[in-house]
């Protein structure tokens, strides 16, 4: 829907070709920081923004995970669909909670935000006009085949907002390969320093084990929290506890993260290392050293060289540990000639060089977390069982990975401070506490509010009859209608729901039913459906949406027919969309230069096509649809028009002020032809 502009001007406007570079402005929150989250195709816009922007901010990797989340910008038409148009897309990065609800006002937009942005703005259009590689539609075709317009992705990071660091793919070939190379190198190197003594295969053997125990550390550091956040499911009313409180997600679940990065050190001993100690001139402590700090290094060293063997852009997070590590280990090596191995003062030496790297880990997964956060309370509410859990283990899981990330490179050397018992016994009695306080908080506030939908269901037939009238009810998170009505008892007093009101025994509302606003109704599970009256509808409108024919079927000789249509509005004051639902043997339509979109297919139903038509219009729409065969076509239409009748306005009315209501009319008929 947001691209239909962008789409029909890149097909129709007599700018299209001249267009040399596109920054698409979006929003994903209504404030923060401005982060480029997509660049290309090639790698100049990137390189452009990297040399220009004021207040830099863009992580590559975010190019990488944006095509598995469910939304969409018009960065897509303009650089890939349509154009090949060298684009920037640009996001706000937080204030999630107030997107698309009525709390996104003009006081919700921060001052400094709107003045970093408009800054960056400017200072990157000017680099754009004056580039000499900016070029026309026609230019660009020309020269599609050089290394400039090759769609290849660069790496591009910023560090703390303060400078952006960008290299092209070819040089991160090389640079993401080294830390591999050392790792497979370093026990030849150690074999060849004292070979009589140590053996390089050994060696490597103690390293691999080091690697195995930092990836089971990592990997049990997501894995408590996950657990302790389904533990506070079990004693808690409702989910998202952490929602409005997201200080809540950090008590809990970055000590119980700690705990499971530790408990690997704390069983070290119990697996002896390869190397004989006995003839060889290093303690045993300075040897299990060696092979954690390796261990570690290898790790970061393979998850940098599988994101460059997948063709991904995030490898620099890892690759920054590893190089970071290097000289970390350099200066502990060089302290422990004057100190003991398991000295505060070691330590010390061995943390220093890694406090670039780890302000960068703390900046990023910080600004990671909250914007998951925030967005937890719209990202849709996954069926039951499992659905109630998965907002929370997700959330965990995130702060799990964050917490391993940022403390992991400290482990082989700080482990030894660290996986004290009474220090892991702190933490745990630090997660356990939070759990205990967890069940004191209500998930939403009006700063966060919950997201539901109301929808008062016209069904009409002619151009003037009503059939059916009702009130349905969704959420987008994994708090369900019955959360929803148990603390909003106004809500449930005037709908006449009861104590005993359960998913078994209510109205569920069909996912047909939501069709006006497709595709943002998959999103949703449960929902309820409650009897409404239509008298207020039936005041305020004289007559309602239709569709007809408006000239007599066509039939070729090889019995396709083409079906000529015209689709009335009716009187409705305020039209956001109109959705038809086309099923059968379509073969052709006259939208979109005749071309059909990819079929959908709804909880098993027959495959249908989606047609959007947005706002309102003087005149009738006249179409036409081409069925193959001489089998019927069934068209189902659903028009959203923003006005409520005064019974819904006053339903709405009753709701909670941390509840943030959608509220909207749908007008619903069905036309076999």
């Amino acid at each position: 829907m947001m691209s239909q502009g962008s789409h029909g001007f890149m097909k129709t406007h007599k700018w299209r070709d001249s267009i040399g570079a596109s920054i698409n402005v979006e929003a994903s929150g209504t404030a923060g920081p401005d982060l480029v989250c997509q660049s290309g195709p090639g790698s100049w816009p990137s390189e452009v923004y990297a040399e220009s922007a004021v207040y830099p901010m863009a992580h590559s990797a975010a190019q990488d995970i944006f095509p598995v989340i469910p939304g969409d910008t018009d960065y897509r038409i303009f650089s890939q669909d349509h154009g090949n148009i060298p684009s920037l897309d640009i996001i706000f990065l937080l204030g999630g909670y107030y997107y698309h609800t009525s709390y996104d006002t003009l006081d919700k937009l921060l001052p400094g935000s709107l003045q970093a942005r408009g800054d960056n703005l400017i200072s990157i259009l000017k680099a754009f006009t004056n580039s000499s590689k900016l070029q026309s539609a026609r230019e660009r075709e020309s020269k599609a085949i050089t290394n400039d317009y090759k769609d290849e992705r660069a790496v591009f990071f910023d560090y703390l907002s303060w400078f952006l660091i960008f290299y092209s793919r070819r040089v991160s070939v090389v640079l993401h390969s080294i830390p591999i190379v050392i790792f497979f190198v370093m026990p030849f190197l150690l074999h060849f320093w004292d070979p009589r003594s140590r053996s390089c295969f050994a060696i490597f053997y103690d390293f691999v084990k080091g690697m195995l125990f930092h990836a089971a550390g990592i990997i049990l550091a997501i894995i408590f929290p996950i657990i302790l956040s389904i533990l506070q499911l079990f004693f808690s009313n409702y989910a998202l506890i952490w929602f409005a409180h997201p200080y809540l997600a950090y008590l809990m679940f970055i000590p119980c993260s700690l705990v499971g990065l530790l408990i690997p050190r704390t069983v070290w001993d119990c697996f002896p290392l390869s190397q004989d100690v006995s003839v060889i001139k290093k303690s045993e402590e300075a040897l299990a050293e060696e092979a954690r700090f390796w261990g570690a290094f290898g790790f970061y060293a393979c998850l940098t060289s599988a994101y460059l063997v997948a063709g991904l852009s995030g490898g620099f997070l890892t690759f920054a540990v590893s190089a970071s590590m290097l000289p970390a280990w350099i200066f502990f090596s060089l302290s422990i000639k004057s100190s003991d191995h398991q000295s505060l003062r070691s330590a010390v030496f061995y943390v220093i060089p890694l406090i670039p790297c780890l302000a960068y880990s703390v900046y990023f997964g910080g600004f990671l977390t909250q914007f998951l956060i925030e967005k937890m309370g719209m990202m849709g509410a996954v069926p039951p069982p499992y659905g109630y859990y998965v907002p929370d283990a997700v959330v965990a899981a995130t702060v799990g990975v964050v917490t391993g990330w940022c403390v992991g490179p400290l482990i082989p050397v700080c482990s030894h401070w660290l996986a004290r018992f009474s220090i892991l016994q702190l933490l745990s009695h630090v997660s356990v506490l939070a759990l205990a306080l967890s069940s004191q908080f209500f998930p939403y506030s009006n700063a966060a509010p919950k997201r539901v939908v109301f929808q008062h269901t016209l069904v009409t037939t002619d151009v003037n009859r009503i059939v059916d009238s009702s009130y349905e009810f969704s959420v987008v998170d994994s708090n369900s209608l019955l959360f929803l009505f148990k603390y909003a008892p106004e809500v449930a007093k005037e709908l006449h729901i009861g104590q005993e009101l359960s998913f078994e025994t209510a109205n569920m509302s069909h996912r047909e039913t939501w069709m006006g606003i497709f595709p943002v109704s998959l999103m949703f599970s449960q929902s309820l459906k409650f009897p409404a009256r239509s008298d207020g509808i039936l005041k305020r409108y004289r007559y309602f949406p239709h569709l007809s024919n408006y000239k007599p079927h066509n039939v070729s000789s090889d019995k396709s027919r083409r079906v000529y249509l015209e689709f009335y509005l009716g009187d409705l004051k305020e039209v956001w969309v109109a959705v038809l639902n086309i099923t059968g043997p379509l073969s052709s339509w006259s939208f979109a230069d005749n071309m059909l979109p990819a079929p959908e297919t709804v909880d098993g139903g027959p495959p249908s096509y989606i047609l959007r038509l947005s706002g309102n219009s003087q005149r009738n729409w006249t179409f036409w649809l081409e069925a193959s065969s001489s089998d019927d076509l069934r068209v189902e239409v659903a028009v959203v028009d923003q006005v409520l009748d005064d019974e819904a306005k006053r339903l709405k009315s009753l709701f909670p002020e941390w509840a943030d209501v959608i509220a909207y009319s749908s007008f619903m008929s069905s036309y076999i032809f």
